[in-house]
């Protein structure tokens, strides 16, 4: 039995499960936010119980020793000490073409998740933070990377490459995001099916949101590219956009590059739309009347069902469809209005079966649809304690 404290470091804020491996039980889990501020809260749970402690949680340190000091044994009753973790398993967003598979963590491969830093700015710096922290803390655990764009890494060369200068290839090209997401529910889409030879799309909706191609168990396409700023509308990001826009709001609205990446990153997408980021609260407001949220709903599904014509196209059928994520397992509205129309495709939805509120793996297609609607809730900790299980009993 292997003790795996799987972390996702974020710029403010530590999300945390302790897992018992191969059991894949969980011991405790919990969620450090607003690290920085004097209001950062610190919500774990264990055996069935939630605590909420709320102190000032200045930095990462002061949020892993205090992490540590929570790590409680249901089992035992007792707090495990940090000497007791066998391994820290860490969520690292950009991996570049560097990394296609989870890896223990050298000095080489900390400058190179730090190098990386600049095609993930708010992302990798922090996941670094917490792998330093976490080897001062937790000295005796092996320390393992788990990246999120290692799943596409199997996407071909014609797919990935930008129409750009062979000079700048090198760099510059898609590298997808949300792996790990996508390669667990897959993986459960696949049994469920009963079958490897499978054409699967895999839609993760979130704040941030993906889909992905997935041809018997392999990725072949991915929504995000160079950046996680591609593809679908997403909470605060524009998603895909003509590339002249730029240049005509840098030069009308004389906007400068830090400008430019803030207005697309952070003030975009349904917020940018709506003026409000919560799905639930432009949801309720649609159903009110509210023209700019049901605008922006209808714009946000035609994408998503623009995505799922092309992929149908590639994968040359369609077995499946995956929603997940905490819209896609949540949202009836939009699941509703993505499957609406797609009946070429031969996708039919429940509508009973997706109003249900369940939180379990279900199907939600009519008993006639050719193709399977799958709700499958992602468990992105849980895949990256699998992956690094996997990697440390060889």
């Amino acid at each position: 039995m292997q003790q795996i404290l799987v972390l996702n470091s974020g710029s403010s804020s530590l999300k945390f499960q302790l897992f018992s491996m191969p059991e894949e039980n969980v011991l405790c889990s919990g969620l450090i936010e607003r690290i920085g501020s004097e209001d950062a809260k610190f919500k774990y749970k264990t055996n069935g119980e939630t605590i909420k402690v709320v102190t000032p949680i200045l930095n990462h340190r002061i949020a892993l020793e205090l992490l540590s000091k929570q790590l409680l044994d249901p089992e035992t009753g007792t707090i495990k000490s940090p000497e007791d973790i066998d391994v820290v398993a860490h969520r690292v967003v950009h991996g570049g073409k560097e990394f296609s598979e989870t890896i223990e963590i050298t000095k080489s491969v900390k400058e190179k998740i730090k190098d990386l830093s600049s095609l993930a700015p708010l992302h990798n710096p922090a996941n670094l933070e917490g792998i330093i922290v976490a080897e001062s803390i937790f000295k005796n655990a092996k320390q393992v990377a788990v990246f999120d764009t290692a799943f596409h890494q199997t996407i071909p060369e014609h797919v990935y490459k930008y129409a750009l200068p062979n000079k700048y290839s090198d760099k510059i090209r898609l590298y997808g995001f949300h792996g790990t997401s996508h390669k667990y529910v897959s993986e459960k889409a696949l049994c469920l099916l009963g079958k490897k030879e499978s054409k699967i799309i895999t839609i993760h909706l979130g704040n941030g949101c993906s889909m992905s191609a997935i041809k018997n168990g392999v990725c072949i396409d991915h929504s995000l590219g160079f950046s996680p700023n591609a593809g679908l509308i997403m909470g605060t990001r524009s998603g895909d956009l003509d590339p002249t826009i730029i240049f005509y709001l840098a030069e009308k609205f004389n906007l400068t590059l830090n400008d430019l990446n803030t207005l697309l990153q952070k003030e975009s997408g349904m917020l940018g739309l709506t003026g409000h980021g919560d799905l639930r609260e432009i949801e309720a407001l649609a159903n009110q009347g509210d023209k700019a949220c049901q605008l922006a709903i209808k714009m946000n599904t035609y994408r998503i069902k623009k995505y799922i014509g092309s992929y149908t196209a590639i994968l040359n059928g369609l077995d499946a469809i995956v929603f997940t994520a905490g819209i896609g397992e949540n949202s009836t509205v939009m699941r509703e209005l993505i499957c609406e129309d797609l009946d070429f495709l031969g996708i039919k939805l429940d509508i009973l079966k997706n109003n249900e509120r369940l939180k379990t793996v279900r199907e939600i297609n009519d008993e006639n649809s050719k193709v399977k609607v799958f709700v499958i809730p992602t468990n992105e900790e849980l895949e990256i304690a699998k992956e690094t299980f996997d990697l440390i009993k060889e």
